[in-house]
């Protein structure tokens, strides 16, 4: 069963052609019967109102569908477990939700521009789950589409290995097909909807550029696998089967990143590239196993795929559905939970019922009678789960690395426009951040003020729009505002006396603390230096406690600490007066002026800037981001635009693009992410 099961991630740059590849895909495999098309709003996968309005992807969908493979292995049947990333910078918490759980991924690069910035990012993510990939270079039929250069750019920035195994036949208007190089073979896609897949020899013009990509693929296999090498030297003929269980051992190792072409709009190459995903990217037991970390052992254990056993499952993802409550995506990796059976959340330390067990397509959904090991699906009726959360049984009290997501960056305030409105609003927040991880709410104290804050701009547009939408909250929003960072640019050690009455019993507390910048980056540090004994551990962790408590509410103006680092070097204890309370107390008011007196400085988030423009903009462009404060790092002229790489101040980058629409006659586009907090000029 699980050598026939595949769990696949798609993800790219925006507007790569994900959602439009992942339709077709559903189309050929038989899960739907009309291609949707992301530009009328009808695509499947993008489900959302605001994905439709938009034409973007911004919650990741997950599907299941079965391919039969109608060449090599027919008549074998396989399980695809699909989720449909998001490519803008501000949702990239939904494409590491996704890249945690999954077993491989499809990287889909536009044939005009190659590598993009939000390219890097995901498959940096990838790299850091060791997620097995293949490239699909789409778009082969747009002006100015050239496979050799995309992939020429997919060595130089990726740092990987990549290795053709298809190369087009024509480019632009005249892209027709494509050359199998492993069968060395000519296909082409007709019928109505590209549905017939039509095979033929190679023709003797197109044979040369054949043989010599065939010698490109084999020298690069030939690197990594001793039996090809052998054969290659030798002289003698290489299979195809045996070409193909290379590749694929060389894919599993990632060692090898085959790259495949096509033009997913024209219906141009998907169905091989469906028979490249069972043929390359790994069954669930084929992977590394998942470590996990025995709470009462306190030791890593590593988890095989296996369908007997102990149950266990990570939820990589909470949605909210109007009829069914709580929807929790979950990723079993080892036994089998069915409907009506108790879970262990070992995180929470809670029971949870399993009401439903549903097997989803976008936004409709199936009731399956169990969910195994390797497989994906959705459970309802879990009241404490969070994403990132751990289920199994008390038996097996094991936890499964969280994932880690990036801090939001922007912010604004949200107020109801009357007291009614108040609940609402509270209800959508709690529900839109228990979806969303980088999505946070927090009250300003000084002002009262409800604060939200996101991954960027979009997101909190986004957000907004569903409270006011799909919750029908009205609401007031302010003006975004960037959030920022304390830090100290000095060292400073400083002795802290606390001392007060409360219920008839004195409370005191003495400490000397060293407070020095770090590098930015590192984050915060506290170090224990004090070797006294006889100070009861309960002492030393309210110290602690305080120390961490102060970290989040700043030194001057409230904003979190980041990158100081803090040393106890000398405690004052009596057991007579000594209590929790007052060294968690003097610690949180010791930090305070010690940081104080350390020379604290203001910083402000710094974004990454990835402009795009036809060269005749090029300047005016460069000009725009410099006025605000932006910085160019690194300039890549392409055939028909340049690629400039600049840091600039987010502060300043809010209404950009419509002034970059005005500069470039509405052609330049840009992406940005966060790169790093540094001094507030």
């Amino acid at each position: 069963m699980l050598k026939g099961l595949r769990n696949i991630g798609i993800m790219a740059h925006i507007d790569a052609g994900k959602t439009t590849t992942t339709e077709r895909i559903l189309y050929y495999t038989g899960k739907s019967h009309k291609i949707g098309e992301v530009d009328d709003g009808e695509a499947i996968m993008d489900w959302m109102e605001q994905e439709q309005e938009r034409g973007i992807t911004i919650q990741s969908a997950a599907t299941t569908t079965y391919w039969q493979r109608v060449f090599q292995n027919a008549g074998k049947k396989f399980q695809i477990n699909i989720i449909d990333t998001p490519g803008h910078v501000d949702f990239t918490a939904e494409v590491e939700r996704s890249l945690r759980v999954l077993d491989g991924a499809i990287a889909i690069f536009d044939a005009v521009r190659g590598v993009e910035a939000q390219t890097e990012t995901v498959w940096h993510q990838a790299e850091r789950y060791k997620v097995p990939c293949i490239g699909y270079i789409n778009k082969m039929d747009r002006v100015g589409a050239d496979f050799f250069t995309a992939l020429d750019d997919i060595n130089s920035k990726l740092g990987t290995n990549p290795a053709a195994i298809q190369i087009p036949i024509g480019q632009e208007n005249t892209f027709e097909g494509l050359i199998d190089l492993i069968e060395m073979e000519e296909v082409r896609f007709s019928g109505a909807d590209g549905e017939l897949v039509e095979r033929s020899p190679i023709d003797a013009a197109r044979r040369p550029l054949a043989l010599q990509w065939r010698e490109k693929l084999l020298d690069t296999l030939a690197s990594v696998s001793d039996t090809i090498t052998e054969l290659y030297l030798g002289g003698g003929d290489i299979p195809a089967d045996l070409l193909r269980a290379e590749l694929r051992k060389s894919v599993l190792a990632r060692e090898v990143f085959p790259v495949l072409c096509g033009a997913s709009r024209r219906n141009l190459g998907v169905q091989p590239l469906i028979d490249a995903l069972v043929d390359f990217l790994p069954a669930p037991d084929e992977v590394l196993p998942a470590i996990a970390h025995n709470i009462k052992k306190d030791e890593d254990v590593p988890v095989p795929c296996a369908l007997e056993g102990q149950p266990l499952g990570l939820v990589f993802k909470i949605q909210n559905d109007r009829e069914a409550g709580s929807l929790s995506y979950i990723r079993m990796y080892a036994g089998k939970f069915t409907p009506g059976a108790t879970c262990y959340n070992t995180g929470k330390k809670k029971r949870e019922r399993i009401n439903r067990i549903l097997r989803m397509h976008s936004n409709k959904s199936e009731p399956v009678e169990s969910l195994c090991a390797g497989d994906i699906g959705v459970f309802i009726g879990l009241k404490f789960s969070q994403t990132g959360d751990t289920l199994g049984t008390e038996g097996f009290p094991v936890m499964l690395e969280k994932m880690q997501f990036p801090e939001p960056v922007i912010s604004v305030s949200i107020e109801p426009k009357n007291t009614p409105e108040r609940e609402k609003l509270k209800t959508a927040l709690e529900i839109l951040s228990k979806e969303d991880p980088t999505f946070t709410t927090q009250e300003n104290e000084e002002t009262g003020q409800l604060i939200i804050s996101g991954m960027g701009e979009l997101h909190l547009d986004v957000l907004v729009t569903r409270m006011t939408k799909e919750f029908k909250v009205e609401a007031q929003v302010g003006n975004p505002q960037v959030s920022y960072r304390e830090s100290v640019s000095a060292s400073y050690t400083h002795h802290e006396t606390f001392s007060r009455v409360f219920a008839g019993r004195e409370n005191t507390a003495a400490l000397t603390l060293h407070v020095e910048p770090l590098p930015r980056g590192t984050g915060n540090q506290y170090v224990n230096k004090v070797k006294q004994t006889g100070i009861p551990d309960a002492i030393f962790d309210a110290i602690e406690r305080g120390m961490n408590g102060a970290f989040g509410s700043g030194i001057v103006l409230g904003y979190p600490c980041i990158d100081v680092g803090v040393s106890l070097t000398e405690i004052g204890y009596s057991e007579l007066t000594g209590s929790e309370f007052a060294f968690e107390a003097c610690a949180n008011m010791g930090f305070d002026e010690a940081c104080k007196k350390a020379a604290p400085v203001l910083l402000e988030p710094v974004m990454a800037v990835d402009l795009i423009s036809p060269k005749e903009f090029v300047g005016d462009c460069i000009s725009l981001i410099t006025q605000r404060g932006g910085q160019v790092s690194g300039m890549e002229s392409k055939t028909s635009f340049d690629e400039v790489k600049t840091f600039a101040p987010m502060a300043k980058m809010f209404g950009f693009m419509t002034s970059l629409r005005s500069v470039s006659q509405g052609r330049a586009t840009f992406s940005m992410e966060f790169s790093h907090f540094e001094k507030k000029k």
